[in-house]
């Protein structure tokens, strides 16, 4: 009996040890998935029956490939379809500060927002709540800028953005996640469908002040270059997001379908030569990315730009009966 050529044994134990790598992380993949969905008693008898499972298909693998296959196609398939079925919804008992996504009318020149959140915050959970409907000029429109929060690692960081009209007034558009009432964020929860999207439209002196005067977090003011009309063409595509997400629920993602990523899609459609970039990712390094691509006013050093934009301790500062906008942009 011929024995098998070394290249045909080596090539067989890279096959099985690549079936091994790949049976392993499906069933790591599985049991985060599980334990972000299920608890206690359920989750030990998912979990245990899952393991039993990737034992078993490990095991078939070492008597006969097709049966290995045939197990880890099994397992693959009865995970899927369960992870399938977990779809996002509008309806859900949500809590108070993304109870209400931002929906708007477009006519002409004029914009209507619906659900504009104006809550006045008493401290970082508890708020007078307000939601408005506001009315905006197209042709009034002026400025971009962009707000960066930092609470913690200072390459992660929150973003809003904020347009402002002649007239005065300015609306922040959020992509946040959208967490049922006493629900905490978790990071392994923003990798299963475990949260949904939601773009809350808010007045500076709730979602700015909230975070720099409450949560006491690093928020920065960074002026974008934009011309008017790719304004216009930002803002009514954020408008065009915030229908579509009432129309159809998607869910959170941490790499995916974040603040960061979802405000790169929206810019892309304005300016498609933006390129990829990890600080799409690590978001509290975006200014630095914008600025290189030509993405902020005026031409000065970036240390320059995180200093002039530091606003937290300027926020506290805001006199009673001072117009808060106004106040935070002092010396921009």
């Amino acid at each position: 009996m011929t024995q098998p050529s070394r290249r045909t044994r080596y090539l067989s134990l890279v096959a099985l040890a690549g079936f091994v790598v790949l049976t392993l992380g499906t069933t790591a993949w599985a049991a985060a998935a599980l334990s972000v969905h299920f608890a206690g008693a359920l989750l030990i008898a998912f979990e245990a029956a899952l393991i039993a499972a990737a034992l078993t298909t490990l095991a078939l693998r070492f008597r006969s490939r097709r049966a290995g296959l045939a197990g880890l196609a099994l397992i693959a398939v009865i995970i899927g379809g369960w992870y399938m079925t977990i779809q996002p919804s509008n309806d859900r008992d949500w809590a108070a500060d993304v109870a209400r996504g931002v929906t708007a009318e477009i006519a002409g020149d004029q914009v209507t927002l619906h659900n504009v959140r104006a809550f006045d915050w008493q401290d970082r959970d508890r708020a007078e709540e307000h939601w408005v409907t506001r009315h905006y000029e197209l042709t009034k429109l002026d400025s971009i800028d962009m707000f960066t929060s930092v609470w913690d690692n200072p390459d992660i960081a929150h973003l809003l953005v904020s347009f402002g009209f002649s007239d005065g007034q300015h609306v922040v558009f959020s992509v946040e996640i959208r967490r049922e009432a006493g629900e905490e964020f978790e990071i392994l929860g923003g990798f299963f469908r475990k949260f949904e999207l939601v773009l809350i439209a808010a007045e500076e002196n709730d979602i700015v002040k909230l975070r720099t005067n409450h949560r006491k977090e690093d928020v920065r003011l960074y002026p974008v270059r934009l011309d008017q009309a790719r304004m216009r063409e930002m803002f009514l595509t954020y408008t065009s997001f915030g229908n579509a997400l009432a129309e159809s629920p998607e869910f959170y993602n941490t790499i995916t379908d974040n603040c960061t990523t979802t405000v790169y899609q929206l810019a892309k459609l304005v300016a498609p030569e933006m390129p990829l970039d990890i600080r799409l990712v690590k978001s509290g390094l975006l200014p630095e990315y914008l600025d290189e691509i030509g993405g902020l006013r005026d031409e000065i050093a970036m240390s320059e730009r995180r200093s002039r934009g530091a606003i937290t301790a300027r926020a506290q500062e805001v006199p009673t009966g001072a117009d808060f906008s106004d106040w935070i942009r002092a010396g921009q």
